[in-house]
């Protein structure tokens, strides 16, 4: 009998003795899981913001502002036209820049449209010209997997858009437009461990941080950086 009790009471500290390792092995990996999946998860959104900024360059260049609305720049995107300034001959062909010198001192009042028509016509000319071309089929044409539609939504977040402010704000007495777009952790990082993600927001408070990914600034011209760059 004390030896069945013996054998049941090694076998018991055995357990917890797995089981406290198993808890232990956890309780480190826990965390080592969880900046693995932020990693993924960012990439994929720092992407989607990157795309972001580039669609508000597209759209200021165009209408001189930035958009607060994501789906505007879907619909920029699918619908609108930018002007893409292309070069016609070579600057290093000096007999096309005499020539189109001569020209343009003949007739002061020629348009880049008319010196195309006589460049078409076989002239040795050379200059630029701005050609109206769609959106979509300018930027991330080379992106296969580019959805514009995807844009409007924080990534792993179950549907929450992307949240996005644009201003004119004065500096040095000049109107500077200026944009940002965010993605706040409780929503990127939602489904995974929730306190460690309450101790992420809470280290970045503390060192005056946004508490997520965000591109651009509302507050001062930033030259429109990501907080991951």
């Amino acid at each position: 009998m004390k030896k069945l009790l013996k054998i049941c009471a090694e076998i018991l500290l055995a357990a917890i003795a797995v089981l406290l390792v198993w808890l232990i092995y956890r309780s480190v990996m826990k965390p080592v899981n969880f900046n693995k999946e932020k990693a993924v998860r960012e990439a994929v959104a720092i992407q989607r913001l990157k795309d972001i900024r580039d669609l508000q360059v597209a759209f200021k260049g165009v209408t001189g502002r930035y958009t607060d609305s994501v789906d505007s720049l879907v619909m920029f995107y699918n619908d609108g036209k930018m002007q893409v300034v292309m070069q016609v001959g070579s600057q290093d062909d000096s007999i096309a820049v005499a020539n189109t010198a001569a020209i343009r001192k003949k007739n002061r009042k020629i348009t880049n449209e008319q010196l195309l028509d006589l460049y078409q016509q076989g002239q040795n000319l050379v200059f630029s010209i701005a050609t109206p071309i769609a959106v979509k089929d300018t930027l991330f044409s080379h992106r296969s997997d580019f959805i514009a539609d995807s844009l409007v939504y924080i990534p792993f977040s179950g549907g929450q858009k992307v949240e996005m402010e644009s201003i004119v704000k004065k500096v040095s007495g000049v109107d500077v437009p200026l944009f940002e777009a965010r993605m706040p952790y409780r929503a990127l990082l939602k489904g995974m461990d929730n306190q460690l993600r309450i101790n992420l927001d809470a280290d970045r408070e503390n060192q005056n941080k946004y508490t997520g990914l965000q591109v651009g600034s509302i507050s001062a011209p930033n030259n429109n950086a990501g907080n991951w760059e």
